[in-house]
């Protein structure tokens, strides 16, 4: 049996002698919450939704193993986004396996807004779960639709009370499936005076009804650029009234940081600069004996300015004397083969480290990322980012772009402007 006292995030015992390790790999979200923009991450920020990088499921394994081999004492690895880890549901369970292949003994838990948690139940419980926490910021939904500009569910856009009725439908059935398979819930409430603030002890009554086994409630915290950013923040004798109220249906928690996506360590003290330097080299593998090189696309081999889908050829760089060399230039697989067409362009880059493009669409990188083929959409001098990779650093953010920024969508025709 394992230990559940041992969770620093639910036990105000435990959190003076236990860390916890929240693993990236949740970058995408399912719904918008008018107190929350993700959009930018600055290391000073203690907040949810940042995180200094986003890993994939092995570059997280291999995190947590050199994170453990500092003899940091850590009792719980979680995922806390920087998104929703359902809205990423293959990255969160293939990393959730991996940890508990290689660390049976470890607490597993996440934290997720409810939308599309139902489904995972069954498959969180063979993992051994052992605790949840679902941000459950009202049951009323005309109060809810003030606070969520949108949701997202079955390939459905839902805005307004449809949206807050289903994201409360579906954290009720959550709850009630996780504690059916003996799974501790805690329930968050971002607490946002004139909105929900005199609505929580409600909030409060009915997961309680549902067997929730804490409430933890949260101030409103000031993030700029979201429609809720001039809202001022509970005062700390508001907050005490509010969770006096709420504690006559739920037990409280009261240390709460407010943790980002990224936290590792002892709750309430900052993430240690060898650990901010791990997560750092995670996202930035050296070049190995096996994969030696990386694959840019490219119209004449100097800049990276194809998108992918595009590119009739690649250009294969490696490392000579510290600089990019070119060693190869392979024809690409004809275009039109769905999905076969990327699984032959991840055996034609088995040797390569990274592909650099200036766009690239959800399949391929996909299709590529799944064989370790890292994939960095970038724009510039394609020996900047050869050889950033192949030394283990970090492409310059100058260069770097986000796949999708252009607003093509569909309409894309290679022009290397970026995909959606």
């Amino acid at each position: 049996m394992m230990d559940t006292d041992r969770h620093p995030c639910f036990s105000e015992d435990a959190r003076q002698r236990f860390g916890r390790i929240h693993l990236p790999v949740a970058p995408h979200c399912n719904m918008q919450c008018n107190y929350c923009n993700r959009d930018f991450s600055c290391v000073n920020e203690a907040r949810p939704g940042v995180a200094r990088a986003v890993l994939k499921p092995k570059q997280a394994a291999g995190y947590l193993d050199a994170v453990l081999a500092k003899a940091i004492q850590i009792s719980v690895v979680g995922i806390a986004g920087p998104g929703d880890p359902f809205a990423n549901a293959e990255e969160t369970l293939e990393t959730l396996q991996h940890v508990r292949a290689r660390h049976p003994e470890m607490l597993l838990c996440l934290a997720t807004n409810g939308l599309e948690l139902p489904p995972y139940v069954d498959a969180l419980a063979d993992l051994k779960l052992s605790h949840v926490t679902i941000t459950v910021n009202s049951v009323n939904p005309e109060i809810g639709a003030r606070i969520y500009a949108w949701a997202r569910a079955n390939r459905h856009m839902y805005r307004g009370i449809q949206a807050a009725r289903l994201i409360w439908e579906r954290q009720q059935e959550g709850i009630r499936r996780l504690k059916e398979k003996g799974i501790v819930v805690k329930i968050n409430t971002v607490v946002i005076p004139g909105v929900n603030d005199s609505h929580v002890a409600e909030i409060a009554e009915k997961v309680s009804q549902l067997k929730a086994d804490i409430m933890n409630c949260i101030p409103l915290y000031h993030v700029a650029g979201t429609p809720f950013a001039d809202i001022e923040p509970p005062s700390g004798l508001k907050m005490q009234e509010i969770r006096s109220k709420a504690e006559r249906y739920m037990p409280q928690m009261s240390h709460c940081q407010r943790c980002r996506a990224d936290a590792a360590g002892l709750i309430g003290q900052a993430t240690d600069q060898a650990v901010m330097a791990l997560l750092r080299e995670a996202t930035s593998p050296r070049a190995s004996v096996e994969r030696p090189y990386v694959a840019v696309a490219s119209r004449e081999g100097i800049f990276v300015n194809q998108h992918l889908g595009e590119t009739a050829a690649l250009w294969i760089f490696g490392l000579q004397d510290g600089k990019a060399a070119l060693v190869d230039r392979r024809p690409a697989p004809p275009s039109g083969g769905g999905p076969e067409r990327w699984a032959a362009m991840a055996e034609l880059l088995k040797d390569c480290n990274a592909v650099l493009a200036g766009g690239v669409g959800t399949t391929p990188q996909q299709a590529l990322e799944k064989a370790d083929i890292r994939v960095v959409v970038m724009e510039g001098m394609a020996n900047e980012g050869v050889e950033a990779i192949l030394a283990g650093h970090e492409v310059p953010k100058i260069l770097l772009r986000r796949p999708g920024i252009c607003g093509m969508g569909k309409g894309c025709r290679g022009t290397g402007t970026g995909c959606g």
